[in-house]
């Protein structure tokens, strides 16, 4: 049996373990799940959409969180801002989590 290593650089494992990093949280991975249903929203409509739901302060930390990695992008409108997911490939990881035994 041959066993296959990935071609993935350092630099690379890097970002890849800072974005799993950003994302290994219940609130920020369910974010990501309510934002990929619909997009953009704004932070009371992602917390109204939140089982349980969290204190706005609390969803605001977490959303900047994900936006400091680049997972989320947001734009103001008026006195709002709107968050939506800035490339929609790390959704990629709920198809891993769904089929990883160890879940």
């Amino acid at each position: 049996m041959t066993q296959t290593r990935r071609n993935i650089n350092a630099k690379q494992l890097e970002k890849v373990a800072e974005v799993l990093k950003a994302i290994s949280h219940p609130i920020r991975l369910a974010v990501l799940e309510i934002l990929e249903a619909a997009e953009p929203l704004s932070v009371s409509e992602i917390r109204e959409q939140l089982v349980p739901e969290v204190e706005q302060s609390l969803l605001s930390h977490h959303l900047v969180k994900l936006k400091d990695k680049g997972i989320v992008c947001s734009t103001k409108k008026g006195k709002y801002i709107y968050y939506s997911i800035c490339d929609r490939q790390i959704l990629k990881i709920f198809d891993c989590m769904e089929n990883c035994s160890f879940v």
